[in-house]
């Protein structure tokens, strides 16, 4: 029970800290860097860089092949093999580079990517092999359960990117700022946290210098060990990530006349507009299964139940996720608004902008109600991979990638970005409780009908407080903050959370 009590400590703790930084830093590259680049840019423009963006997506499992949380797993069971795993891990990582850049670029030619789209293509894909390298090199710190250094490389990459870009756009440089630009400010961001992390994983192995050593064996070991998680990934990754790839494939192109609105490029670009907060609240639950994986690992190799750590971390998401959702959705047209103003450099008529955050809010509110499915997911998909319970997953995913491919052609054609948001919204909630019924019947988790009725009525409750802060005479921010407040007060009359039972875990651990 100490024992138990020592993990929940820890990452309690460092989930504060985790949050601490990523709110501090993140939420200002989202909503200040990215959106102000989309509001410069322009919508069609934007939705030509996210369309691309998301393509880059869809094959980044060949830069991992799940070897990042193979090693996590591996490393917080096995801290002695980080030295001995490094460098063949590295040559690896270098060699599924070049293989994931050679087959992104066949594919780009395959579905009839013109030259623009190729160059920015091997940017953005260069981007994502970065990103990889970083993840990996962080692997190894979180499975060290070095979560502060861990904390502090995860928003490296957006504080040089803030820094970066703030120049760029706000300078008063000599150059005309451009969507390539903003790709290249990120290249430089990735490059200079990979440079960084590597240097401190090196010196936590006790290396003095970067050896590199090719070992085919170790590669094609580490290769099959990995290949299950390297299939979820991907599954997962293309129900995640196909949709605005999807739209701007099928949809007429912005350059035939009399499209306007209804473009693959606009209809991507309104779709990212949406996306962007769920994009912010995802990175915050991300985070969270990248503590948890290594604690359940440890766990459940000690044979420790994980049943508290789990409902722990299934109650602070969950109360989380259907308060941003719900105030989401009963203030999404005033949100959208708020963000992304009428483009009077590009000659938006005063109807255009109308439809346009009209069909914004709407897909906000779908995608925004995504987040409580995915908060559900990172809990329970998390404990399963930890458990290797892969099987299940990867069935569950390629279900959900086949549901989600299919809803999205029925609907793209007809309702466009809302069509497609809507689909996304379907997949996730089924994907979630598919997760949640696996996890119930390996682990025997007892059904605890009275929290369970404790989460209806707090779902009911603030149902009814966003109504009735919708009926209140008073400013959108002032209602969102009450219902905000009230919310939470709700959560802990429910007893879902209790602060009193995570001080005193934090205090005496």
């Amino acid at each position: 029970m100490h024992e138990f009590s020592v993990m929940l400590k820890k990452f309690l703790k460092n989930i504060a800290l985790v949050l601490f930084l990523n709110l501090l830093i993140k939420p200002f590259w989202i909503l200040g860097i990215d959106r102000s680049v989309q509001n410069f840019v322009g919508v069609e423009d934007y939705g030509f860089y996210y369309s691309i963006f998301s393509f880059s997506f869809l094959l980044n499992i060949l830069l991992d092949f799940g070897i990042t949380n193979f090693n996590n797993k591996n490393i917080a069971q096995n801290n002695h093999l980080l030295r001995k795993h490094l460098s063949s891990i590295i040559v690896l990582k270098l060699l599924l580079g070049g293989i994931y850049l050679i087959l992104s670029i066949i594919c780009a030619f395959i579905i009839g990517y013109n030259s623009l789209q190729i160059q920015l293509l091997l940017v953005l894909a260069f981007n994502q092999f970065l990103i990889s390298f970083v993840l990996y090199l962080r692997s190894n710190l979180s499975g060290l359960h070095l979560f502060k250094i861990d904390s502090f490389i995860s928003v490296l990459d957006r504080l040089i990117g803030i820094i970066v870009c703030a120049i760029l756009l706000w300078g008063d440089l000599p150059i005309t700022f451009s969507i390539r630009w903003y790709a290249f400010a990120q290249t430089f961001a990735y490059l200079a946290t990979a440079i960084i992390a590597l240097v401190i994983v090196f010196r936590k192995a006790k290396s003095k210098f970067l050896k590199l050593n090719w070992n085919l064996p170790f590669s094609i070991m580490i290769v099959k060990k990995s290949f299950p998680f390297a299939v979820l990934v991907l599954l997962m990754t293309f129900y995640n990530r196909i949709d605005t790839v999807m739209m701007e494939r099928m949809l007429p192109d912005a350059s035939q006349p009399g499209v306007g609105m209804f473009s693959g490029e606009m209809q991507a670009g309104i779709y990212a507009s949406a996306y962007r907060l769920l994009d912010a609240t995802n990175m915050i639950a991300f985070l969270f299964s990248m503590l948890l994986l290594p604690l359940f690992a440890k766990m459940l190799k000690h044979k420790e139940s994980v049943e508290d750590l789990v409902k722990l971390s299934f109650s602070l998401l969950f109360v989380g996720a259907i308060i941003v959702s719900l105030c989401s959705f009963f203030y999404s047209k005033e949100i959208m608004s708020m963000l992304y103003p009428q483009n009077i450099k590009a000659h938006e008529s005063n109807l255009a902008y109308s439809i346009r955050i009209s069909d914004t809010s709407v897909v906000f509110g779908y995608l925004m109600g995504c987040f409580i499915p995915i908060s559900s997911s990172y809990v329970f998909g998390t404990l399963l991979t930890a458990n290797g319970n892969l099987k299940q997953l990867n069935i569950m995913a390629a279900s959900g990638m086949t549901i989600n491919i299919l809803l999205n052609i029925i609907l793209i054609p007809y309702f466009y970005a809302k069509g497609s948001a809507f689909a996304s919204l379907l997949t996730q909630f089924a994907a979630s409780f598919v997760q949640v019924i696996i996890a119930q019947r390996i682990f025997r988790f007892k059904v605890n009908i009275k929290f369970l009725i404790s989460l209806v009525l707090f779902v009911l409750g603030v149902i009814l407080i966003g109504y009735s802060m919708k009926q209140v005479d008073i400013t959108w921010i002032k209602g969102i903050m009450l219902m905000v407040i009230l919310s939470c007060i709700l959560a802990i009359v429910l007893r879902i959370i209790s602060f009193g039972n995570m001080f005193k875990i934090i205090k005496n651990g």
